[in-house]
């Protein structure tokens, strides 16, 4: 069975994806920009702050596909500066610290809105024999 999630970005329509699929156990999570629920950058210039945001919608996508941050394997946190890794690693840290998935630090060159200074994916496996 395939599950869909949906942020309600306005993107996912005119790019024709979802913020995270799950297929049986394994649950991908698409690149998650830092969009508060209006539209907007949330705290432009901060990479701390996008980054905690980030994370909040990954995990509000985790939890409506029905599993929970102990499921995440890895995340892949991209910078428009790789300098200010410490400052997304602060923010991932005081949500996976127990949990502990691999990462990925990567630089890129933009993102589609030039005020986003990160973006971050996660892929998950349910610990469940359970599928829903």
């Amino acid at each position: 069975m395939r599950t869909l999630v949906s942020s309600g970005s306005p993107l996912e329509p005119e790019i024709g994806f979802s913020r995270a699929v799950r297929v049986g156990h394994v649950l991908a999570v698409a690149g998650t920009a830092p969009i508060a629920p209006d539209g907007s950058v949330v705290s432009p210039g901060d990479v701390y702050g996008q980054t905690k945001r980030c994370l909040e919608v990954v995990a509000t996508a985790v939890a409506e596909a029905g599993l929970d941050l102990h499921d995440v394997i890895r995340t892949r946190i991209m910078l428009t500066d790789i300098r200010a890794w410490r400052d997304a690693a602060r923010a991932h840290v005081e949500l996976f610290d127990v949990i502990r998935p691999a990462c990925t630090f990567v630089e890129v060159s933009r993102f589609i809105d030039p005020n986003w200074l990160v973006e971050i994916e996660a892929d998950c496996v349910a610990r469940s024999a359970t599928i829903p």
